[in-house]
């Protein structure tokens, strides 16, 4: 029994070793106007206030330039 419990984890961990990495980001701004990049499109940041303003940014640079381009227009503030 131990041995089949044994391969079943192997073969589950193979699995997710094998899945492609999603790495989507977000720009989430908050009650008060501040706005962050969001490690995951899919995620929530807790508590309520908060919203999502980009989402499906390809990658960190990608988020980081949304977040200049709306600190630009004024959609949030500059720090």
């Amino acid at each position: 029994m131990k041995q089949l419990t044994f391969v079943a984890l192997a073969v589950a961990l193979g699995l997710v070793a094998t899945a492609p990495a999603r790495a989507d980001f977000a720009i989430v701004q908050f009650q008060d106007g501040y706005c962050q990049r969001w490690w995951d499109s899919g995620s929530n940041p807790w508590g309520a206030g908060w919203r999502k303003i980009v989402v499906g940014l390809p990658s960190w640079e990608a988020a980081t330039a949304a977040l200049d381009a709306a600190r630009a227009q004024a959609i949030c503030p500059q720090l």
